[in-house]
């Protein structure tokens, strides 16, 4: 099985994205910053914010749901806010998404806040609301089952240093995935988390057996060139010792976001 997790960056950088999920070939596709608007014109869009702007494909969601016609897609939100085409605002929905191929049956799943709470009229200020979805998978050519969550960590302007509100979502994930996780199989939990290698969130996340793939391989980069500002950790992918890892890689090539892949193949 072969599992990736992604900050799509809105699908800033469309058409790499599109190409780099199709060849992939993941059977758990787990995305952060996705976005979602059945009513949008057309495919581009913009994202403004204290003077920044930023391209975005407000209708990403469906966009990846027609590049993997093979999976089914969950679209979990955190909020609506308003994105703009020309002077034409559009309300969009942004959050989680995952797919799952098809010839997996999903037999479990969560989605819950980590921080906040639904924000139906507008984006909001920062932290801003953030969820994690976890699912129980069954594979059918291997006649068992693993537990995926993903979850994408608040932003604090202040940094990605520990605070009380980073700690509570910590707990709150691990609440979520124990709602899932039968805790005799395979566990996988990945995202962009929003925090440092040394951040209080591992040793939660450790009382389920959980270590992480890119610190525990000596990586120190997640981030593509797109990514100006220094510190280059925010995505992390932890398993259990049940998973029998193949292969484990922080993509470099090609570059599809300002976050790059984390991609896992399991035996």
């Amino acid at each position: 099985m072969r599992i990736i997790s992604l900050n799509a960056w809105g699908g800033s950088l469309h058409e790499a994205l599109i190409d780099y999920v199709r060849q992939a070939d993941a059977d758990v596709l787990c995305l952060q910053e996705v976005l979602r608007a059945p009513d949008s014109g057309s495919g581009w869009s913009i994202y403004r914010d204290s003077g920044l702007e930023l391209p975005q494909r407000a209708n990403l969601f469906a966009e990846i749901g027609a590049a993997l016609p093979g999976h089914d897609g969950f679209f979990c939100p955190t909020s609506r806010g308003m994105l703009f085409d020309g002077d034409a605002a559009i309300a969009a929905e942004f959050g989680l998404a995952t797919f799952v191929r098809k010839s997996h049956s999903v037999i479990a799943q969560a989605i819950d806040f980590v921080h906040g709470s639904f924000s139906a009229a507008g984006w909001g200020e920062h932290p801003r609301p953030r969820n994690a979805h976890c699912i129980r998978v069954f594979s059918h050519a291997n006649a068992s089952a693993i537990t995926i969550a993903h979850m994408h960590g608040l932003r604090d302007p202040a940094g990605k240093g520990d605070t009380p509100a980073r700690e509570e979502q910590a707990l709150a994930l691990a609440g979520l995935v124990e709602r899932v996780w039968p805790g005799s199989e395979g566990l996988v939990v990945c995202g962009d988390f929003n925090v440092l290698p040394d951040s209080a969130t591992f040793n939660i996340l450790a009382r389920m057996g959980l270590s992480d793939l890119v610190t525990g391989n000596g990586l120190v980069d997640t981030r593509t060139s797109y990514y100006l500002k220094q510190g280059r950790f925010a995505d992390y992918m932890l398993v259990t010792p049940e998973v029998k890892v193949a292969r484990f890689e922080v993509v470099a090539t090609p570059e599809v976001s300002d976050h790059r892949a984390l991609l896992l193949d399991i035996v």
